[in-house]
């Protein structure tokens, strides 16, 4: 039988369940994120999945906020950064969630991975949305659907991936977070079905009418899964991309920017603000480590852009 989870509190700092090792193992993994912090995590990764070799089997559930579970394998070096209280996961769309807890929507999260940002939406303190989290791999799969489970079922989950349309693909990969279809047929992995973004109106799962937030997190298909949207794009909704900081030619929010009517808009640290861009030399600023991800947004709605000529309103204010 599975060991229970071991508990921490994210408000508290409480950590509940762990045995000695375990709790020294939390201060290592606390101590290694607070100072990779100041090069982009540059190898936090590694090292601890390195600790993790050494700790028993067993999960951590991590309390996000009073409404909010997120459980994983204790000791994955994706996810545990979130052991430091100080550390914030994708600042930059949690702005944009926190902010839209007042606006009935539904989140798609394609590429969920174990769900976070589903959780986190679906929570009463960001607005208790609906969310689709769709995930592909037959390894994230059943953790993605726990964090479901525990979290009262109260999102839904899909097992396949996204591209420009109907079919089937080859997803390959060596970590859970960077599993991607977008590899060569003849490089092993698994087959998983792909649907297109606009399928999800064609099988009655949403409606062309709604609004919607879309984050496209899906290791290098992400303009096939744009291709794949035109009439949800088309309407109220905002799509959030990951632009990978080691691709100096900004593919993603090229496409954007040159092959569809969507505005593209980045969240610029120097100014707090997300900005709407026309010339893509401002990536080259803010895209300053090479091995992580930035979010890039992309919208035809006048509701959600005045939505976000809002927020930076209040941001501005804020700073003042």
């Amino acid at each position: 039988m599975a060991q229970a989870p071991i508990q921490f509190d994210r408000a508290s700092g409480a950590l509940e369940g762990a045995n000695l090792w375990e709790r020294t193992a939390a201060l290592a993994l606390v101590t290694g994120s607070k100072i990779s912090s100041h090069f982009s995590h540059m190898g936090y990764i590694a090292c601890a999945n390195l600790l993790r070799r050494t700790l028993p089997d067993r999960n951590i559930a991590i309390k996000l906020n009073p409404d909010a579970v997120f459980e994983f394998p204790y000791g994955d070096g994706y996810w545990s950064k979130l052991l430091n209280r100080s550390y914030n996961y994708e600042d930059e769309l949690e702005l944009l969630f926190a902010d839209s807890a007042d606006v009935d929507y539904t989140l798609i999260d394609c590429g969920a991975n174990y769900g976070y940002w589903s959780v986190l939406v679906s929570s009463k303190p960001f607005g208790a949305h609906r969310a689709i989290a769709i995930e592909p791999s037959g390894q994230n799969y059943p953790k993605l659907a726990n964090n479901a489970r525990i979290n009262g079922n109260r999102f839904e989950s899909m097992k396949c991936a996204i591209g420009a349309s109907r079919g089937s693909a080859r997803l390959s990969g060596t970590k859970h977070e960077a599993f991607s279809i977008a590899g060569d047929p003849s490089a092993g992995g698994e087959e998983v079905p792909v649907i297109a973004l606009d399928n999800l109106i064609d099988d009655g799962k949403v409606e062309a009418g709604g609004k919607y937030l879309i984050k496209l997190d899906v290791e290098g298909v992400e303009i096939e899964a744009i291709k794949g949207g035109k009439r949800l794009l088309e309407g109220d909704s905002v799509i959030m991309c990951e632009e990978h900081g080691s691709d100096r030619t900004h593919a993603v929010s090229r496409y954007i920017l040159e092959q569809t009517p969507l505005k593209l808009i980045v969240y610029d640290p120097r100014s707090n603000r997300l900005e709407t861009v026309t010339e893509l030399s401002i990536l080259d600023r803010i895209k300053v480590s090479t091995h992580v991800g930035y979010n890039v947004f992309g919208t035809a709605s006048a509701f959600w852009q005045s939505r976000i000529d809002a927020l930076n309103a209040k941001t501005a204010r804020r700073m003042q």
